[in-house]
């Protein structure tokens, strides 16, 4: 497929400089430009590159102004890094959709298929499952018995969706990810551990994605729930009986313990950790790594360190920390003078 930068600038309510009929046929990172791609500009430390960049397009910010031509065709707009991702989906979308069921595929009689449907080879549909119009599920994709999946999804190879999970329209489950897998619930005894059967289930609602090697636990009783826009990445733990709000973003080895409900617009960055039974507010944000023990105070809070704490107070202790061999020896010593002068007076 080839666009002008014409083409382009209209899709995406930008204004072009230099050639309008300049064409592109592909994307390319503006360090790596070559001719017939289309880059963007948005960060001012890359903006070196656009002096010598050999994309024939680059989409570029209103308000930036250039200290030397470029030879490249600009397209000026509001967001550069938001509209290169608007044309991102635009290009996908036009990729043409996969249908038709593989005869190798196994499929119960009793579940129901939509139409233009995709399902791969050595994929397993369950008995009383429903695949909604226009899903694809890739190879090797295990949908459990009684399993509802909307329209417009894509299960891709090695997803298992356990028996009775629910998941809305337009859904991306990355390869590898496991929904409604049991909870993690055993009551001790003399002997060892009795396993709590988990009988609830696992509702992901529309316009989710969820990254590869995820793991979603189905509720002890009820309904573990993933809201609707919600982006969750790769390796993310999210145990039973949670609640993750709509369009939280949540990165790379995030672990959330059991019934942990997490508010609407919140960001979670890597490798962060959540006790159970807590509560976080609507667009808080959680530092990498950061540990949450209890509840956030309220709406636009921002969290970092373990146990968390206000970013302010978690750089004044870090300043302290490198300090504290020499002021350990500056107190024994004071110690030692006190018992001193205790001895004296003695």
């Amino acid at each position: 497929m080839e666009f002008t930068a014409k083409q382009i600038a209209e899709l995406i309510q930008g204004r072009v400089e230099g050639d309008e009929n300049a064409t592109v046929n592909t994307f390319a990172k503006i360090e790596e430009g070559v001719p017939g791609a289309i880059s963007f500009l948005s960060n001012p430390k890359y903006t070196h590159y656009i002096y010598e960049t050999k994309s024939s397009v680059v989409l570029i910010n209103e308000g930036v102004e250039l200290e030397k031509p470029v030879s490249a065709t600009l397209i000026r707009v509001q967001n550069a890094y938001e509209c290169v991702a608007k044309l991102l989906q635009f290009y996908e979308s036009m990729k043409p959709a996969k249908k038709g069921i593989d005869p190798l595929a196994s499929i119960s009689p009793k579940a129901t298929i939509g139409e233009d449907v995709f399902i791969g080879a050595f994929a397993v549909i369950g008995d009383g499952a429903v695949i909604g119009k226009g899903s694809q599920i890739h190879p090797h994709a295990v949908i459990g018995d009684g399993v509802t999946i909307g329209e417009k999804c894509q299960i891709f190879p090695h997803v298992a969706i356990y028996q009775g999970c629910k998941l809305g329209n337009n859904v991306t489950i990355h390869a590898g990810s496991v929904i409604g897998a049991d909870g993690f619930g055993f009551a001790p005894n003399q002997e060892g551990y009795d396993k709590i059967p988990q009988i609830g289930i696992v509702v992901i609602e529309d316009n989710v994605e969820i990254g590869a090697n995820t793991c979603v636990d189905r509720s002890t009783m009820g309904q573990t729930v993933i809201h609707k826009g919600v982006k969750l990445d790769n390796l993310i733990q999210v145990a039973h009986n949670c609640e993750i709000g709509e369009n939280t973003v949540m990165s790379a080895q995030a672990g959330l313990a059991g019934s942990t409900k997490i508010g609407a617009w919140c960001m979670v960055g890597g490798q962060a950790g959540f006790s159970g039974h807590i509560q976080i507010a609507d667009k808080t944000f959680i530092g990498a790594q950061c540990g949450v023990i209890k509840n956030t105070k309220g709406n636009g809070e921002s969290l970092i360190g373990s146990p968390a704490m206000d970013p302010k107070m978690f750089f004044k202790a870090k300043a302290i920390y490198p300090k504290l061999p020499d002021m350990y020896r500056q107190i024994a010593q004071l110690q030692r003078e006190i018992e001193e002068l205790k001895n004296q007076k003695s």
